[in-house]
């Protein structure tokens, strides 16, 4: 059955390829992107199976518009993706107020204007699946990454607690959780602190890590996604590859350990 989906962010990484793999089986896209001349290819192939809109999520206003102007052009959605976002690469200290907030303005606020601007929608129609495009870095935190974890973890509650007042209107929420993968978003598309000397090693420490690690093949989620949106009882949550695995494990079994350490001290309050 021919789906139609709401994707921000879909001029690179995982939002163009998953844009390209649901018209590339006849389903309806509306692709957003801050340059909408960089979906001109899609346009190109897939003609009015394509909407091209000018989107920067953090503009409440525009995200509005956007979803309006998507149901007007195809007359309802099945599926939003929230994938627009990108990664603030820094310490907790060297972050400036304007990156922090940028950060948390894209990766948190985009999301839920976009959820907001779509929900009555989905709610006439007793339909609809949110793809919400979090992190590994949603459930276990790294250095260099603190906002940026911040920002998906954040997502993760918001998200959670929406699938629980959605799910009784017949509309599903699943929580997207890549580990690492091949896409721009450690490239050009980051941002960066200015760096304090005294985080160095750390930072080095964590530049090993990511040369030791091969970035997968993002490539590979296409066809996992449409058979998550084709699913009639999707998962809140969904890992995409199996890195996540061991690290998410340890790191829940570490957080119970310590809690479990602990308990003595905290009866005392």
């Amino acid at each position: 059955m021919t789906k139609t989906w709401f994707i921000t962010g879909a001029s690179r990484g995982f939002g163009r390829i998953w844009a390209q793999a649901a018209l590339s089986r006849g389903d309806r896209v509306a692709a957003t992107a801050r340059r909408p001349e960089s979906l001109r290819s899609l346009v190109d192939t897939y003609g009015g199976s394509v909407l091209p809109l000018r989107l920067d999520v953090t503009d409440r206003a525009a995200v509005t518009a956007a979803v309006q102007q998507a149901v007007d052009e195809f007359g309802h959605l099945d599926v939003v993706v929230n994938n627009a976002g990108y990664g603030l690469f820094g310490m907790v200290e060297e972050t400036t107020e304007a990156q922090a907030r940028a950060q948390l303005d894209t990766n948190l606020l985009g999301p839920l204007w976009v959820t907001q601007a779509a929900l009555p929608f989905l709610r006439a129609r007793g339909s609809g699946h949110i793809l919400q495009v979090s992190s590994l870095g949603g459930l276990a935190a790294f250095p260099t990454l603190g906002l940026y974890n911040a920002s998906k973890w954040a997502l993760e509650g918001m998200s959670e607690a929406l699938a629980q007042e959605v799910g009784p209107l017949c509309i599903r929420v699943t929580i997207v959780e890549p580990g690492p993968y091949g896409t721009d978003w450690s490239g050009h598309s980051a941002v960066h602190t200015e760096p304090i000397a005294a985080y160095e090693p750390v930072r080095e420490a964590r530049r090993a890590g990511a040369t030791a690690r091969a970035p997968q093949d993002p490539q590979a989620t296409a066809d996992v996604i449409l058979e998550l949106v084709d699913t009639d009882d999707p998962p809140l949550r969904l890992f995409l590859g199996t890195y996540p695995y061991p690290v998410v494990e340890a790191a829940y079994q570490q957080r119970l350990a310590i809690w479990d350490a602990w308990r003595p001290l905290a009866a005392k309050a």
